[in-house]
């Protein structure tokens, strides 16, 4: 290659390189902005127990008014979450984190509905099984009468056709 092919593919390296290295300042992806209603869904009051949104104390209304400043900061909803739970404790997340003993609160439905059909796909057809072999013994369904019933059936039956 010549000097000048090499200096034309150096000249085109650059240009790629900057103009890969300006994308991700120039395209950068906005953080979503926060807001109010998404956040009350997803925080409890501290003192209610039960979601922000509809939570009608003097705590959750320092609670919304504390979330409005933090989304006027331009803080995203998770940095929002992280700010209230260092300011309120764990206990103003309306779901437990995903960690420790907090696990078994997602993964024990899951297991238990599993297992249910686990069983159930177990035990039913057996119970088919037994009703079907049940139903062949006899041929119309039923089980046999003892011979004193049937004597007092075909006796009561005689009086009402004669």
């Amino acid at each position: 290659m010549s000097r000048t092919a090499h200096a034309a593919l150096a000249l085109l390296a650059a240009i790629a390189l900057t103009s890969l290295a300006a994308t991700p300042v120039a395209r950068a992806t906005p953080k979503p902005r926060a807001s109010l209603t998404d956040i009350e869904n997803d925080v409890m009051c501290t003192i209610c127990h039960e979601p922000l949104a509809v939570a009608q104390s003097l705590e959750a209304d320092q609670e919304r008014t504390y979330i409005r400043g933090l989304i006027a900061q331009g803080l995203t909803k998770q940095q929002i979450l992280n700010n209230l739970v260092v300011q309120y404790g764990v206990n103003v997340l309306g779901r437990p984190p995903a960690h420790g003993f907090n696990l078994t609160v997602y993964v024990l439905p899951p297991a238990i509905l599993a297992v249910g059909i686990g069983i159930l796909a177990v035990v039913l057809p057996r119970w088919r099984r037994r009703t079907r072999a049940a139903a062949a013994e006899s041929d119309d369904g039923l089980p046999p009468l003892d011979p004193v019933e049937q004597e007092r059936l075909e006796h009561d039956l005689s009086q009402f056709r004669g």
